[in-house]
């Protein structure tokens, strides 16, 4: 159960970017009062908290209603993966783990930015959703999802003070600090979707 916690635990943090949103967050209400700031904060987190719980819990029964099997989205889900972590990488912007240039052009000029892009698709993104699906399994109500709610619950706690506290950590860590974590993420990333990939052939038959 200490595995499970701790493989759903990282493959959540390095999905979601919590250094990530924070400097993304710095950027948009950058002419944005300290109350609007936390109000934005603390929308954005619980609005991307209830869409990824909404993956959790029923994305296994969207995925058998559309006949598609658990095996082949955990497959597709770690090619999908790959791709986030390649952007991580290579800080390169696929769509997959960060909203583009002119969408973050268009954002800066709307009223409330904790639906577009915060909420969607900068914390619950491709990337993450996909990563909570494979991470609670087929049965909403195991263990396997309570531990995924787990870890999501403290994600989300930690992507909400990374947002509370973004002047203070983009000072701290610095463009070199922020681009370290953002690779050493993206290594983890890699590493966790190639094994979603494994497990997906596996259970598909392809090989044992």
């Amino acid at each position: 159960m200490g595995e499970a916690a701790l493989k759903a635990l990282v493959t959540l943090l390095v999905t979601v970017g919590p250094i990530e949103v924070a400097a993304m967050f710095l950027a948009l209400t950058a002419d944005r009062s300290p109350a609007a700031r936390r109000r934005h904060a603390w929308r954005a987190s619980l609005i991307a908290f209830l869409i990824l719980l909404a993956f959790a819990l029923g994305g296994s029964a969207l995925l058998a209603a559309l006949r598609v099997g658990l095996p082949a989205f955990r497959a597709a889900g770690g090619v999908l993966l790959l791709g986030v972590a390649r952007d991580q990488l290579f800080a390169q912007h696929s769509g997959l783990s960060s909203i583009t240039q002119p969408e973050e052009a268009e954002a800066a000029a709307l009223p409330d930015l904790a639906v577009f892009p915060l909420a969607i698709p900068l914390i619950a993104g491709p990337g993450s959703m996909t990563a909570i699906v494979l991470l609670a399994g087929p049965d909403p109500i195991g263990s396997q999802a309570g531990i995924t709610i787990g870890a999501l619950v403290v994600v989300m706690a930690i992507t909400l003070l990374a947002m509370l506290a973004a002047d203070r950590v983009v000072q701290a860590l610095g463009r070199t600090g922020a681009n370290v974590v953002a690779r050493v993420s993206g290594v983890l990333l890699a590493a966790l979707a190639m094994q979603f990939l494994f497990d997906g052939l596996r259970d598909s038959g392809v090989f044992r």
